[in-house]
Protein backbone atom coordinates (compact mmCIF):
# COMPACT_ATOMS: atom_id res chain seq x y z
CA UNK A 1 0.00 0.00 0.00
CA UNK A 2 1.11 3.18 -1.32
CA UNK A 3 2.04 6.67 1.58
CA UNK A 4 0.55 9.55 1.02
CA UNK A 5 2.50 12.58 2.38
CA UNK A 6 0.09 15.17 3.90
CA UNK A 7 0.50 18.22 5.43
CA UNK A 8 0.60 18.31 9.53
CA UNK A 9 -1.61 20.21 11.31
CA UNK A 10 -1.23 23.64 11.83
CA UNK A 11 -2.30 26.38 13.76
CA UNK A 12 -2.50 30.41 13.21
CA UNK A 13 -1.56 33.09 15.78
CA UNK A 14 -1.10 36.91 15.72
CA UNK A 15 2.66 36.93 15.38
CA UNK A 16 4.74 40.38 16.95
CA UNK A 17 4.68 43.30 14.77
CA UNK A 18 8.46 44.33 13.56
CA UNK A 19 7.46 48.09 13.39
CA UNK A 20 4.44 49.72 15.50
CA UNK A 21 0.94 49.39 14.03
CA UNK A 22 0.11 51.65 11.17
CA UNK A 23 3.58 52.34 10.05
CA UNK A 24 4.25 52.70 6.58
CA UNK A 25 5.95 50.10 4.54
CA UNK A 26 7.47 49.23 1.55
CA UNK A 27 6.05 45.82 0.16
CA UNK A 28 8.49 44.97 -2.45
CA UNK A 29 6.33 41.44 -3.41
CA UNK A 30 3.59 43.54 -4.89
CA UNK A 31 5.78 47.27 -5.42
CA UNK A 32 3.10 49.18 -3.41
CA UNK A 33 3.25 50.84 0.20
CA UNK A 34 0.91 50.77 2.82
CA UNK A 35 0.81 50.69 6.61
CA UNK A 36 0.97 48.30 8.42
CA UNK A 37 -1.96 46.45 10.23
CA UNK A 38 -0.73 42.81 11.60
CA UNK A 39 0.98 39.76 11.46
CA UNK A 40 -0.23 36.42 11.01
CA UNK A 41 2.03 32.97 11.61
CA UNK A 42 1.20 30.01 11.08
CA UNK A 43 3.22 27.20 13.07
CA UNK A 44 2.86 23.31 13.19
CA UNK A 45 0.80 22.02 16.33
CA UNK A 46 2.97 19.59 17.46
CA UNK A 47 6.34 21.08 18.13
CA UNK A 48 5.33 24.98 16.82
CA UNK A 49 7.39 24.71 14.63
CA UNK A 50 7.57 28.37 12.26
CA UNK A 51 5.89 27.57 8.68
CA UNK A 52 4.94 31.20 7.42
CA UNK A 53 4.40 35.52 8.78
CA UNK A 54 2.76 36.94 6.54
CA UNK A 55 1.87 40.66 6.92
CA UNK A 56 -1.55 42.39 6.50
CA UNK A 57 -1.08 46.10 5.11
CA UNK A 58 -3.83 48.85 4.14
CA UNK A 59 -3.16 51.58 2.13
CA UNK A 60 -2.60 55.05 3.88
CA UNK A 61 -6.01 56.79 4.27
CA UNK A 62 -7.41 53.55 3.97
CA UNK A 63 -8.79 50.62 1.71
CA UNK A 64 -9.06 47.16 0.97
CA UNK A 65 -6.31 45.35 2.76
CA UNK A 66 -3.71 42.93 1.62
CA UNK A 67 -1.49 40.35 2.37
CA UNK A 68 2.36 39.73 1.50
CA UNK A 69 5.02 37.38 3.27
CA UNK A 70 6.39 39.62 5.99
CA UNK A 71 10.34 39.37 4.76
CA UNK A 72 9.03 41.55 1.68
CA UNK A 73 8.21 44.29 3.60
CA UNK A 74 10.24 47.29 5.17
CA UNK A 75 9.84 50.72 6.03
CA UNK A 76 9.24 54.20 3.94
CA UNK A 77 12.20 56.00 4.88
CA UNK A 78 11.44 59.97 5.44
CA UNK A 79 13.44 62.31 3.62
Amino acid sequence: MAQTYEKPPTTLSHGELPYPHGTLVEDTQHERTGELVGVIEEHTKEGRKLISQTAYLRPKGGGMEWETPLARIRPVENH
